[in-house]
C-alpha cells in the first residue's frame, strides 16, 4: 500500500487516528505517562513514518527524559505493539461507524469503512500488520470482545443471512471478509484497476463492488444500485 495515500474524500468518513497537533510536540505535565507516550508516537508515526519510531524519538515529541519511555516499555518493539493495539481500536471504531441498522446494506458498508481507514492512515496500517505478522496474532481483543471489529463483522453475516449456529462457516466467512477487505487496502491504488474505478464511477463504488463479490452472504439485490 501506498504511504502517499490520502484520505479518501467521500460521504463514509475514514478518519484518521487522532496524533494531533502534528506541527510539534506537546510536552507531557502529568498524568498518563504511557498513553501520553503512545500518542506522541503517533504523531511521529504521521509525520515522519515507521522508520523514525524509536523510544528516543517519542521521548522528545512527548517532552521528557529519553530515559522516561523504559518505564513503560522494555524496547521498541513493545511501544509499537501498543502503537499498533491503538490502531486497532481505531479501526474497530470506524467499522462501527460502518455497521448500519439495515442489514442489506452493512456488509458492504463495513468492507468499504475498512479499506478508507487503511487508506487513510497507511503508516499506522502498515504497523499494525508488521506488529502482527511478528507475534503471529493480531491482538487478542480483536476477536474476543464483543465491540470489535471482527465481531461487527459477524453480526453483519447473520444480519445477511449467515447461519449462527455453524460455528465453522460463520468463522470461514468473518476470515474470508477480513482477508478480502486487507487485500483490497493493500492494493487499492494498483493501476490495473483503474479502468474498473472509472467504469463504477469512483473508488467508493470499486470497493463496494468487490465486497459485494468474494463470496460473502448476498445482500438485498434490490438495494445494491
Amino acid at each position: 500500500m501506498d504511504d502517499a495515500a490520502t484520505p479518501l474524500k467521500t460521504t463514509l468518513s475514514a478518519k484518521p487516528v487522532d496524533a494531533s497537533p502534528c506541527g510539534g510536540a506537546r510536552p507531557y505535565h502529568h498524568g498518563d505517562l504511557q498513553r501520553a507516550l503512545v500518542l506522541a508516537a503517533l504523531r511521529v508515526l504521521e509525520r515522519e513514518g515507521p522508520q523514525a519510531l524509536s523510544l528516543r524519538a517519542v521521548a522528545r515529541e512527548a517532552g521528557v527524559s529519553p530515559a522516561a519511555p523504559y518505564h513503560h516499555f522494555k524496547d521498541k518493539n513493545e511501544l509499537l505493539l501498543a502503537v499498533a493495539e491503538e490502531g486497532f481500536q481505531g479501526l474497530s471504531d470506524a467499522l462501527k461507524e460502518g455497521f448500519e441498522s439495515d442489514p442489506r446494506h452493512s456488509l458492504s458498508t463495513i468492507g468499504v469503512a475498512y479499506v478508507k481507514y487503511a487508506r487513510a492512515n497507511p503508516a499506522l496500517y502498515r504497523v499494525m500488520y508488521d506488529c502482527s505478522r511478528n507475534e503471529d496474532a493480531m491482538p487478542e481483543s480483536t476477536h474476543i470482545d464483543e465491540k470489535s471489529g471482527f465481531q461487527l463483522v459477524k453480526q453483519a453475516m447473520i444480519r445477511a443471512g449467515a447461519d449462527a449456529n455453524d460455528y465453522l462457516g460463520l468463522e470461514l466467512a468473518c476470515v474470508a471478509a477480513w482477508c478480502g477487505a486487507h487485500g483490497v487496502a493493500e492494493m487499492a491504488n494498483f493501476v490495473q484497476f483503474k479502468p474498473l474505478i472509472e467504469a463504477l464511477g469512483g473508488e467508493e463504488a470499486f470497493y463496494r463492488g468487490v465486497m459485494r463479490h468474494i463470496g460473502l452472504p448476498r445482500e438485498d439485490p434490490e438495494t445494491l444500485g
